[in-house]
């Protein structure tokens, strides 16, 4: 006889503990990396010093999309599961837009410098990324406040979550490419 799987979509408890580990693992990275590296750099190396210090703040970036993640994605499963109120999750959906919001400021100023042509044409398609997540944040509230049945906000999350993923891939190629030499 086949057993009756109360939560329809098993996954979506996998998915946190993953962008947790995610965080955990690059959280561990940098560190590693900021305590094991006593190299002497010398002026004649400008270049060098500036691209390092952009791939630190690349990954500063990638951190705050996936805590952002983990938020949005945390709420969207409180509001399913039945653990807030509906204002409660109004609120905390209205928060995302602020907190994507200030990501855009983030990833948006100052930017490269105008030197490294590639990075430039990165960080623009990374600021078209992240308005797309602010546009996404924006269409997880109207979702939770439309008079469907939910299909609005969960295409809307999905939207959010391609984005996100796109973001960090676009970050994780920038680096690898600016750390191959």
């Amino acid at each position: 006889m086949e057993t009756f799987n109360e939560d329809p979509k098993p996954g979506r408890l996998v998915l946190p503990l993953v962008l947790i580990g995610m965080i955990a693992t690059t959280y561990t990275f940098i560190n590693r990396v900021s305590t094991n590296n006593n190299l002497e750099i010398e002026p004649v190396v400008e270049d060098i010093v500036e691209a390092v210090e952009d791939e630190e703040e690349i990954s500063s970036e990638k951190i705050q999309s996936i805590d952002l993640a983990t938020k949005v994605l945390e709420a969207n499963d409180r509001w399913d599961n039945e653990e807030v109120t509906y204002q409660e999750a109004k609120d905390e959906f209205a928060n995302f837009i602020e907190d994507a919001g200030q990501f855009v400021t983030t990833v948006s100023e100052p930017g490269p410098p105008s030197t490294f042509a590639g990075l430039v044409k990165s960080h623009e398609e990374l600021k078209a990324l992240v308005e797309l997540i602010y546009i996404d944040s924006q269409e997880l509230l109207e979702g939770l406040t439309s008079s469907d049945t939910g299909e609005r906000r969960a295409a809307a999350l999905d939207s959010f979550n391609n984005n996100i993923n796109q973001f960090q891939e676009k970050i994780e190629e920038i680096v690898a490419i600016n750390t191959s030499g």
